[in-house]
């Protein structure tokens, strides 16, 4: 549920100012809106010691793990830094060193003192790249010799008594030889590898980098609150606001430190952010949430049990392979074993569990266990198989491929109706003192003539095992779902939804067809691991040909098992955050509950 919020403005004297929010920092309450914007010298020092610290941590996090070395936090992180200025100018250095290399290897390696040597006696001597189409002549009075050549190009040493130029590109004379630049790239590239060693040698101090940051991060936060707080004569005040189950810790901290405050209840035009608190069985679903970076706003609904609840169905439908729903069991118990006591990780892990026992369900009752075909399987196994989702027919004794893909599309439309259906009966309870909830009733009569409709045009009434639904009353129900719609829309002032009415219909239609995608997602998967088996079966399972089929299926399912997992992302997510959401009037346009607090203590 969404927890209830309300405003705090708080105030207190100049000089109580700092001590003040430490004390609030402490009480971990107040989500500060600042007054205006923070800005000021010390904040932007702040600022990029924060930037300063973060880059260190960066660094040491991507080297693997070391023993720490106990060294002091803030002079570790000046020692990486000296490291990092260190690392960055030796690779300058050796870019340009292997660049020199590349401009004079085709010269050979020589001297160039000699040559500026000549150059001192009288005798000019030039290194010149030549085109091998068009080569210029050289002028006269002036020796050329190859030394050698590109596809395109002649690399020369041309001599002279007297000053000369030949209309070519010159090349300038190197500082160093060929074999003394080789040598320094040799000992740059050494001098990298030990810095890398020094490197390796801190990164056993990544919890002091990190608690360095947290220090650094509430040091800026801290400014950020103190320079946002706005000011009237003596006194200053905050902003923000606060979950209703605290007030007395605020009312207390006021009382006890002589602040002023002024608590208000939430007006229509205030922002507020949100603050999830859900049953422990719902909180897996935090994990999806924070991955994909969508929170409800304050005033919109919460619907992490219905995510929760319809997720792991799309889920199940999506992979619909009880084997390797089975093999993300196993995974996510042993990643549940390595993450003991690590409760950020339980969220992630405890919504993959349910999520596998759904898929391994799923996969039992259509009798899908990695691509294996149904007759193929153990008696025990084929017998849990679900009559209607394998489409088994009775007067044959055989299972009919197109009875199950239309029997299976049918739960996925149900569900689709259904999904949409509970996004409309909430905002109905919710409107029910208001006309509002007029076209909530209406979308409702729609959504089930249109599902209706759907069976009709997708599966066919022959093929749909519940009694259809008349056309005269299939349409009178829509009639009767759009004036309810219009009634609640003219009432309500809102006329623009008259002028899109006929689209928004057809777009309810749309939706429920969207649901197929269930279906057609999960027969794509199986037709995959049937492909990859046929495969594997006819290199065969003899000798070492069974290498070569091992290869197939592990290549072939793991790539399946990927492309699933896309799935889940691109339609499991999309249908409870564009369908279902549009339908509940859910826009995910809030933003997270953050109170004033210290990251860490050191």
């Amino acid at each position: 549920m969404i927890v209830k919020m309300k405003k705090l403005t708080l105030l207190c004297t100049a000089k109580q100012q700092d001590d003040t929010l430490k004390k609030m920092r402490e009480l971990e309450v107040v989500h500060v809106e600042h007054v205006q914007t923070p800005e000021g010298y010390e904040l932007e020092q702040a600022r990029n010691h924060l930037n300063y610290v973060q880059r260190a941590k960066e660094v040491l996090q991507a080297r693997p793990d070391a023993d720490a070395t106990g060294k002091d936090p803030h002079q570790l992180v000046d020692t990486v830094w000296k490291l990092i200025h260190k690392e960055k100018e030796l690779k300058e250095t050796l870019q340009a060193l292997e660049h020199e290399k590349e401009r004079i290897t085709p010269f050979g390696d020589f001297d160039p003192r000699e040559i500026v040597k000549l150059n001192e006696q009288g005798l000019f001597c030039k290194l010149y790249e030549l085109p091998v189409r068009e080569t210029p002549e050289a002028p006269e009075g002036v020796a050329v010799a190859e030394i050698s050549r590109s596809k395109n190009l002649i690399y020369v040493l041309a001599v002279s008594r007297e000053e000369f130029t030949i209309p070519a590109h010159e090349v300038k004379l190197p500082d160093r030889s060929l074999s003394k630049i080789e040598h320094h790239i040799e000992k740059t590239r050494t001098a990298i590898e030990e810095t890398e060693a020094e490197f390796q040698k801190y990164a056993g101090d990544k919890h002091l980098a990190e608690q360095i940051v947290d220090e650094a991060a509430d040091g800026v936060t801290f400014l950020e609150v103190l320079n946002g707080m706005g000011s009237e004569s003596a006194v200053t005040y905050l902003n923000g606001y606060y979950p209703i189950d605290r007030e007395n810790d605020i009312m207390e901290a006021a009382e006890e430190n002589g602040w002023g405050y002024k608590l208000e209840e939430i007006a229509d035009d205030d922002v507020p952010p949100t603050l999830l608190r859900n049953p422990k069985w719902v909180s897996p679903i935090k994990a999806v949430l924070d991955m994909i970076g969508v929170v409800p706003s304050y005033k919109e609904l919460d619907v992490s049990a219905l995510f929760l609840i319809f997720l792991s169905i799309f889920f199940a439908f999506l992979i619909g392979d009880a084997g390797y729903g089975l093999l993300f069991i196993g995974l996510t118990v042993f990643g549940k074993i390595k993450a003991k006591g690590k409760a950020t990780a339980q969220p992630g892990l405890n919504l993959m569990m349910i999520m596998s026992v759904c898929c391994v369900i799923f996969g039992v009752l259509t009798g899908n266990f990695f691509g294996i075909p149904t007759e193929n399987l153990p008696a025990p196994l084929q017998a849990l198989t679900s009559d209607f989702m394998t489409g088994y027919v009775a007067e044959s004794g055989l299972r009919d491929a197109n009875t199950a893909a239309n029997n299976v599309m049918f739960i996925c439309f149900v569900i689709g109706a259904v999904h949409i259906t509970i996004a409309h009966v909430w905002n109905f309870v919710r409107k029910i003192n208001s006309t509002a909830c007029l076209a909530d009733l209406g979308w409702i009569l729609s959504t089930w003539s249109l599902f209706f409709l759907v069976l009709d045009m997708v599966i066919g009434k022959d093929n749909v095992v519940i009694p259809m639904m008349p056309s005269n009353i299939l349409y009178s129900v829509l009639g009767t779902g759009a004036v309810l719609i219009t009634i609640s829309l003219v009432t309500q002032k809102a006329y623009f939804g008259l002028v899109t009415l006929a689209l928004d219909l057809i777009n309810n239609f749309v939706d429920i067809i969207s649901y197929v995608r269930l279906y057609a997602v999960g027969a794509a998967s199986l037709a995959i691991a049937v492909a990859f088996n046929e495969m594997a079966s006819g290199v065969g399972f003899k000798g070492l040909a069974s290498l070569g089929a091992a290869f197939i299926l592990f290549l072939g399912h793991g790539l399946n098992i990927i492309l699933c997992a896309m799935g889940i992302l691109v339609h499991g997510i999309r249908l409870n955050t564009l369908e279902f959401s549009g339908h509940a009037g859910v826009e995910w346009g809030g933003y997270q509950f953050n109170p004033f607090k210290k990251k860490t203590e050191i």
